[in-house]
């Protein structure tokens, strides 16, 4: 019973509205569009917004490879220390890398599955 006695009231698009109000007068049309281009411009342009953000994305994943890079480095250079100096890491790497044994050693080769 209530729509029977009252309007409705049309519902209003805001979106609508706030098209109609930039675009009341020619220059704000103007000034509407050639700011929408320069934002797309400044966004996707080879210095844009989103180039920005790329190129930082791959600066991190370099810097990360570089620590990684440093990090085996230096895991190689002990190694080449220990190498350099200790005889039981020599002895080490003779008989894992090369199969060398003393003299009255037996050699017992196990097969991996």
């Amino acid at each position: 019973m209530e729509g029977q006695f009252y309007r409705k009231i049309p519902k209003k698009n805001w979106l609508n509205g706030f098209v109609k109000k930039i675009f009341k007068t020619k220059r704000r049309g103007i000034i509407a569009i050639l700011g929408t281009i320069a934002v797309i411009y400044m966004l996707f342009n080879n210095r844009g917004v989103i180039a920005r953000i790329r190129l930082e994305h791959e600066r991190r994943v370099m810097i990360e490879r570089v620590r990684a890079a440093e990090e085996e480095t230096k895991r190689l250079q002990s190694y080449l220390k220990a190498l350099e100096g200790d005889k039981k890491t020599i002895e080490k790497v003779a008989r894992e890398k090369y199969g060398m044994v003393r003299e009255g050693e037996t050699v017992y080769r196990v097969k991996k599955n």
